[in-house]
């Protein structure tokens, strides 16, 4: 026989609805049976406690089957929460026949609880009942029938409430005026916002709390529509917080770009405070008519509300708004002027990189120094040939920015010899600072290629041109930036020879490559011709022990043995205990345990000792790691590191 793959398609199909009808009876037939064990636990005597779960099992599991074992414990103190629970959940009007029964002859809490739960399920034949109860001289029975109208809704319900907005007691009107308002919601869900507005209206003019008011004044603006904008203004020209608050808020929910050209109009009847915080509520709402008022602010009127309209151009602005926030960056009010440069370098866009890049070549003065930090801060990279002509600028402001600039900016070593050639020819200590610290900048991302451009400096008769070039040499490195370093401290020059030294025990560590520091550095803490650099050439060689990626740990044991005798203060001597602590042998542990012994280190010893006996080291065996660990146990005063010794301990046992 032929099937045709059609044909077998619907029978897979068919073979698929049938397997899934019988796994939706089968789970039905399991809630089916489950809810009838739970009915059967409320039927018994078990615990109210096994009661109150199995309540809650029948949110999931319950249907009208269970309402009649659900409705006795309405009554009961302990249950009553329970069973409302499960009887909010229950679909079908059994479950709202039987609250509306208990709302017959419950009292008090129990019947608040059940108005509640009437007012969950909405349910419009327990109007007229509820309305019934907001006479009820429980002032928290007619207030929760107050908010169960509400939630309900419909004519009836926003009859009843309006009539009691204004006779109800005072502790019940502010529930009352809840309901109105609810009741009113659910006329706009449905469209009808006239009788909307008469109900928020009713509220507005009752005697309820001023909360009640504020949503009330909402609703009336927002049911309204555009129509509502001259409610909302009112509110806006109060003295009242509370109403200003509730205006800008509803100022951001009123849609319409009509609505938003009459709150920019609006806007100028207002404080400049009041301003701002309007202006901040315009820029949330969602018309295209929102950008050009806050680019209109932000170019005139009180500064406050400038400030206000330039920051929000981060979020709203482009392009366009360029040449207004450089007027305000140059216009020479220093707070208006960081707020339009934060601005300007926070503006999304490529176009902005090229706009203000266009711009730089043909500007002057002011606005020639802000494009060029604007052009630092964010990157500008094509703007970077006329940065380097403006380091000679006439105007001390714009060549400072521009060799700032070079600083962030500069990639080669073209920018290199730019700086260096500069800072020769600068007199002014300041600036030669600031080409200094651009210069160390930019080497540091050149590396070797800029060496040929420092060496002059190195060789020049001007002292701090020679330190100049020894420092950025030092960021380099290598052996040709070393032998200049060398040179300096064998020269004369007392101030170059002691920054030469400074230099050199701060050496980059870039072990094997520049060795031959650490050699250099020996040789200084023997024969330096002061204690000074004797004690910065120890310190520096001890670090760069420390770091070296190329030496043992017993080498490294041997080197700090090497130096020992000149190791003398306390200084020192942690530089090496940091150097042992990392070096774990049984020749390290030997000499901590040697340094612990002056009181002015014995902690850091301590610290070490316990990392080196808590390591597996060849040579060093159980008794004598525990022997150490026990000593600092016995001796160190730092929690800290008895702790650490304690755990190392159990582990070796």
């Amino acid at each position: 026989m032929n099937v045709s793959k059609r044909h077998v398609t619907w029978f897979v199909l068919l073979a698929a609805v049938a397997t899934s009808a019988v796994a939706i009876g089968q789970d039905q037939a399991a809630a089916e049976a489950k809810q009838r064990e739970l009915i059967a636990v409320l039927q018994s005597n078990a615990p109210k406690a096994e009661k109150a779960i199995t309540c809650k099992h029948l949110v999931i599991y319950g249907d009208e089957q269970a309402v009649p074992s659900l409705m006795p414990l309405l009554a009961d103190a302990e249950l009553a929460s329970w069973a409302r629970t499960a009887l909010e959940a229950i679909p079908g009007p059994a479950a709202d026949e039987a609250l509306r029964e208990a709302m017959g002859t419950l009292q008090g809490r129990l019947l608040v609880g059940t108005i509640n739960s009437i007012g969950v399920r909405r349910d419009a034949r327990a109007v007229d009942g509820l309305v019934q109860k907001l006479q009820n001289a429980d002032a928290d029975v007619a207030s929760a029938a107050a908010v169960a109208l509400g939630h309900i809704g419909g004519d009836r319900a926003a009859a009843a409430l309006t009539q009691a907005l204004t006779g109800a007691p005072a502790g019940v009107r502010s529930a009352v005026a809840e309901g109105c308002i609810l009741c009113a919601e659910g006329y706009m869900a449905q469209g009808k916002a006239a009788d909307a507005v008469k109900l928020y209206d009713a509220v507005r003019r009752a005697d309820v709390p001023n909360q009640r008011h504020l949503e009330a004044i909402r609703g009336a603006v927002l049911a309204r529509g555009s129509d509502g904008v001259t409610l909302l203004a009112e509110q806006l020209r109060s003295d009242d917080k509370g109403r200003v608050g509730i205006a800008l808020r509803t100022a951001r929910e009123l849609p319409g770009r009509n609505v938003t050209e009459a709150l920019v109009t609006e806007m100028d009847r207002l404080s400049p405070h009041k301003q701002s915080l309007l202006l901040l509520a315009l820029s949330d709402r969602h018309d295209d008519a929102v950008r050009p008022a806050v680019l209109k602010a932000a170019q005139s009127g009180p500064k406050e509300l400038r400030i206000t309209a330039i920051g929000i151009l981060i979020r709203l602005g482009d392009v366009s708004c360029v040449p207004a926030l450089l007027q305000a960056a140059t216009e020479g009010d220093a707070e208006l002027g960081r707020a339009a440069q934060e601005t300007l370098v926070r503006l999304a866009g490529k176009d902005v990189d090229a706009d203000l890049a266009g711009r730089l070549p043909q500007a002057r003065g002011k606005l020639r120094q802000v494009l060029i930090e604007l052009a630092s801060q964010r990157e500008i990279q094509q703007s970077l040939p006329t940065i380097v002509s403006s380091m000679e600028d006439d105007d001390p402001a714009v060549r400072a920015a521009a060799v700032q600039a070079v600083g962030v900016l500069g990639r080669d070593s073209r920018h290199v010899a730019e700086l260096t050639r500069l800072v020769q020819k600068t007199a002014a200590s300041s600036e030669r600072a600031a080409i200094e610290k651009a210069l160390l900048a930019v080497t540091g991302r050149v590396g070797a290629p800029a060496v040929t451009y420092l060496m002059p400096l190195t060789k020049s008769s001007d002292r701090s041109l020679q330190i100049t070039g020894l420092r950025a040499l030092a960021v380099v490195g290598g052996p040709e930036a070393l032998g200049a370093v060398n040179a300096a401290i064998a020269g004369d020059e007392g101030d170059v020879q002691d920054e030469a030294v400074r230099i050199l025990s701060t050496w980059p560590n870039r072990w094997p490559d520049d060795a031959d520091a650490g050699e250099a550095l020996l040789r200084l803490t023997r024969s330096g011709g002061k204690m000074s650099h004797q004690v910065l050439a120890l310190r520096g060689y001890l670090q760069h022990i420390r770091g070296s990626k190329s030496l043992s740990n017993d080498q490294k044991l041997a080197r700090v043995k090497d130096v020992r005798p000149q190791i003398q203060r306390p200084e020192e001597e942690r530089l090496a205990i940091a150097v042992l602590g990392e070096a774990p042998t049984a020749g390290a542990l030997e000499l901590l345990t040697t340094l612990s012994q002056d009181a002015a280190v014995a902690e850091e010893a301590y610290s070490a000792i316990v990392s080196v006996a808590a390591a597996d080291v060849p040579g060093l065996s159980g008794p004598q790691r525990r022997q150490a660990l026990q000593t600092v146990l016995d001796k160190s005063a730092n929690n800290g590191t008895k702790r650490r010794a304690q755990e190392a301990i159990k582990k070796l046992q």
